[in-house]
């Protein structure tokens, strides 16, 4: 146990249950082997996420506008360095994986909802169907109404049938809405963090969080911070859904800039970011 410097656990957000188990685990660790505890916020884990792997510790952090975009979260932050964070902008309603999720069952596609539009999508025609994209001009972000707008546009264009499955579409018109869907989420996406960039003046955009997965969203925001002269920064598809890779980076950046937990520190699965 030599080789081992600490023993961290994700604190929070997240169930309950979850990080009780998690953190006790680690915590009892810490204590039976002498060693440091830190408790790790799961936002930062994707927040730091895209610098994983780069060579100089937490002074690798460089100033940026990092998008987190999840199943359960979608906000915008301003990274200055470790620990030092601020919220630009956060969903007042459904996350984007969530409004994926929705619309996914909507259409009776598998969970989870995202990896299925995605699928469905390639080769749609992302300019059919005509859906909002909400608050463009407020640095929030908003996809109830999205998903609303599905859910009143499938009784004009679905075919019903007598199956357990609600819905039959035609595969080109579900390609198409699956694209018209997808790509209403990416504008709103790309354009409020592009937007961000512009506003705080910094020179590298992240993005992290399961649905950055997406591959479409991967590039239609690497081609605008082009466009826009922004570095673009994304972490690997692996570190991008819920992982410990990402707890265990998060931790050693915080170790080796002196910082620690204590071991009385509670869970908390509401935790903020900021």
């Amino acid at each position: 146990m030599s080789v081992v410097d600490a023993f961290a656990a994700t604190s929070g957000p997240g169930l309950a249950s979850s990080l009780m188990i998690g953190a006790s685990i680690a915590k009892g660790l810490a204590i039976g082997f002498g060693k440091p505890y830190l408790a790790i916020n799961h936002l930062e884990g994707h927040l730091l996420s895209p610098f994983f792997g780069d060579a100089d510790g937490d002074e690798q952090i460089k100033r940026n506008v990092s998008l987190i975009v999840s199943g359960g979260h979608t906000m915008s932050v301003l990274v200055r360095g470790l620990e030092d964070y601020e919220l630009i902008g956060r969903t007042i309603d459904d996350a984007a994986g969530e409004a994926f999720d929705k619309v996914a069952k909507m259409l009776g596609l598998g969970y989870p909802g995202g990896p299925e539009i995605e699928k469905h999508a390639r080769g749609g025609d992302p300019n059919r169907f005509d859906l909002p994209r909400s608050m463009l001009g407020s640095e929030n972000f908003s996809f109830s109404g999205l998903k609303t707008a599905v859910r009143y546009l499938l009784p004009k264009i679905r075919e019903r049938r007598l199956t357990q499955t609600p819905y039959n579409l035609d595969e080109r018109i579900l390609s198409d809405l699956c694209a018209s869907f997808q790509q209403a989420v990416i504008d709103v996406l790309v354009t409020k963090t592009i937007a961000a960039a512009q506003k705080y003046r910094v020179d590298l955009i992240t993005v992290s969080g399961g649905v950055s997965c997406n591959q479409e969203l991967r590039r239609q925001l690497r081609e605008a911070c082009s466009r826009k002269g922004f570095e673009f920064k994304s972490a690997e598809p692996w570190l991008c859904t819920d992982n410990a890779a990402m707890i265990a980076f998060a931790a050693l950046l915080r170790l080796q800039a002196g910082f620690q937990s204590k071991i009385t520190e509670e869970i908390d699965p509401n935790l903020a970011l900021v």
